[in-house]
């Protein structure tokens, strides 16, 4: 049987936030915001280990303590320019650990609201598929296409489309051979690395929740989820 591990890119620096911290770090609740990926991911019985790829030049990791992880966490400073080369360099540091067929979910660490119920499904239904798959949410507002002056263009058809979420869970060698490939292209998720491979990952339902945390408003909203879990 395959095994189940998570990996999350955190060498970006978040600049829509503001700042000089980088928003992995920002105080959420009382802990730096990565702190509740890692708790979520790390509390979950079914993965072996959590690896969190920073950048070499990371100033601020070792400010934190991050004991209570200590016997399921790796820290690999191997961060790249971009979110895809985080992830790329973090699964070859991985590839002695881990199985080509085992399962890797990447996660966002700026997802602090992932539900137990959530991560679970994901593993459930994804870790059945052959190829893999993804929280998402279906677009639920109207969508508009805009020109260069923000003027609306065309009004886009909302049927059959979601909204990506993470974690997006795939085999540790597609995965690995997926972002290589596509490596001049920069996909923005995993996702879309498997994609161009051919594959077809799995949608798995999500809601709201988990969304991902860009600008400084999303933090009040982020604390008001983590002190009124559903799980």
């Amino acid at each position: 049987m395959s095994d189940y591990y998570a990996l999350i890119p955190a060498a970006g620096s978040g600049a829509r936030m503001g700042g000089e911290l980088p928003k992995q770090y920002l105080d959420l609740a009382g802990k730096p915001m990565i702190y509740h990926a890692l708790r979520r991911l790390a509390g979950s019985p079914r993965i072996r280990r959590v690896y969190v790829v920073i950048s070499p030049e990371d100033a601020y990791w070792d400010d934190y303590d991050w004991r209570e992880f200590a016997p399921r966490l790796s820290v690999l400073r191997c961060g790249g320019a971009a979110r895809a080369d985080s992830v790329r360099n973090g699964l070859a540091a991985m590839a002695e650990e881990v199985a080509e067929n085992d399962w890797v979910l990447v996660h966002d660490a700026a997802r602090p609201c992932l539900s137990a119920a959530q991560l679970e499904r994901l593993l459930d239904e994804a870790g059945a598929d052959p190829v893999g798959g993804l929280l998402a949410v279906p677009v639920a507002d109207t969508l508009k296409r805009a020109d260069a002056g923000r003027h609306v263009c065309t009004t886009e058809p909302r049927e059959g489309l979601w909204q990506a979420q993470t974690p997006q869970m795939f085999r540790h060698a597609m995965l690995l051979q997926a972002l290589h490939q596509v490596r001049d292209a920069v996909p923005t998720d995993e996702a879309r690395a498997i994609e161009a491979l051919g594959h077809r990952p799995l949608l798995v339902v999500a809601d709201n929740s988990n969304f991902k945390v860009t600008y400084p408003r999303d933090l009040y909203l982020a604390r008001l989820i983590l002190e009124n879990p559903d799980d």
